[in-house]
């Protein structure tokens, strides 16, 4: 069963999080979670979202942001796959 879609607002809060394939690491060291953070700073300007608060585990991350404009659904996916190339691309992996 698909999960509801996501009422999306201007001016809106949201609780975001995003879990590694398999529960699997997502980030290998400092410098990766470096990058990240890096990535999710870029969110505002391309996307308008305000980064409130965030939470980097082991295997997933937890975001508070507000959306200036409808949009979370693209900086999410931007954000994820931005950081997924990057990753498998430092660490000679693919998937």
């Amino acid at each position: 069963m698909a999960r509801p879609l996501r009422i999306e607002y201007p001016g809106a809060w949201y609780h975001a999080m995003n879990r590694g394939a398999q529960r699997q690491a997502i980030y290998a060291d400092d410098t990766d979670r470096e990058k990240f953070v890096e990535l999710l700073g870029e969110l505002g300007e391309r996307f308008g979202l305000e980064v409130h608060a965030w939470c980097l585990m082991g295997n997933h991350y937890h975001v508070m942001v507000r959306t200036a404009e409808v949009g979370l659904s693209r900086a999410m996916r931007h954000l994820n796959g931005v950081y997924t190339q990057y990753f498998n691309r430092r660490h000679r992996r693919d998937g």
